[in-house]
């Protein structure tokens, strides 16, 4: 079983250029896709969030079901939904501007246990920031690698949504004691300032950075970099193309059976390469494709 803890919520998509386009509601939150993505690829997967009751919170829940996703544990409150309103760029990418106050997911706490079998556990993004949620996610982090859980990290940062960035990346360093596996984009690799050597002495035992167009690149403890290009595909947009990668990469892991520390340290440059391709595969399905629709299993063969 691979838990991902984090928050779920609604994009709001504009269907058109300018400021007053229409707006379409789609299902996200980077912990979101990930559990969409991980469960369409055939990987046990529960959710570990908090939902609000009305309408989207039941959208969400769908959503994770019809993925085949455990919803068992997830949390519920009468707080709203988070809202992202997001801005599309000529290039397909993605901006988005945040409606979080008293939302439900931002009073998410720490479960007492994680469901039965739980091998891996994934974080990420707003759910790592916003209070008091923020600190709990963190609790658990720290809690499941003390008690040998394999650990993910992609923090996806949000910078609207960071009103300290050095006390953010303070915090961010506190983390990775906690992870096996951290994985960010190159440009919040540079807003964060630090380098895969001085990440990896911290705790990972592999950095994956994802570098758009130019495909994946892997970093390991050892010292060993392996990367791929990315696959070509004409891009709709690339919501959700970070958090396919993030359940590629824990999917191919446990299919291996490297879901721990030990394991992804020994990874040769061959099975890594075969790891970043399938990922890459995955996520340029999803880019090729409106809002966050990561690919089924079928799509895109094994890892």
């Amino acid at each position: 079983m691979i838990v991902v803890a984090g928050e779920a919520l609604i994009d709001l998509v504009p269907q058109g250029p300018g400021a007053l386009a229409s707006l379409t509601p789609a299902r996200g939150g980077g912990p979101y896709n990930t559990a969409i993505a991980l469960g369409r690829l055939g990987s046990p997967t529960a959710f570990c969030s908090r939902v609000s009751l009305d309408a989207f919170g039941e959208a969400l829940l769908d959503g994770l079901r019809q993925a085949g996703v455990d919803v068992s544990g997830v949390q519920r409150g009468p707080e709203p939904t988070t809202l992202a309103v997001a801005t599309i760029g000529g290039d397909g990418s993605a901006a988005y501007t945040f409606h979080v106050e008293g939302t439900a997911d931002r009073l998410f706490t720490a479960p007492e246990a994680l469901p039965p079998g739980t091998r891996a556990l994934s974080f990420g993004t707003c759910s790592l920031v916003l209070e008091p949620g923020a600190s709990a996610y963190e609790k658990l982090m720290h809690t499941a690698a003390a008690q040998g859980v394999f650990t993910a990290l992609d923090p996806n940062i949000r910078t609207g949504l960071i009103p300290d960035a050095d006390a953010y990346r303070a915090r961010f360093k506190s983390w990775l004691p906690s992870v096996d596996l951290l994985k960010l984009s190159e440009e919040d690799a540079r807003w964060l300032g630090g380098s895969p050597r001085e990440w990896l002495a911290a705790g990972p035992s592999a950095v994956v950075i994802t570098r758009g167009g130019d495909g994946l690149t892997v970093h390991t403890r050892n010292g060993a970099e392996h990367s791929v290009p990315a696959e070509r595909v004409d891009v709709v947009d690339t919501i959700g193309a970070g958090d396919t990668v993030n359940a590629a990469l824990l999917h191919g892991l446990s299919v291996h059976g490297a879901l721990s520390g030990r394991a992804l340290a020994e990874l040769d440059g061959s099975a890594w390469t075969r790891l970043l391709r399938f990922a890459a595969r995955a996520a340029a399905v999803t880019c090729s494709r409106a809002d966050a629709e990561p690919p089924y299993a079928s799509e895109v063969g094994e890892p």
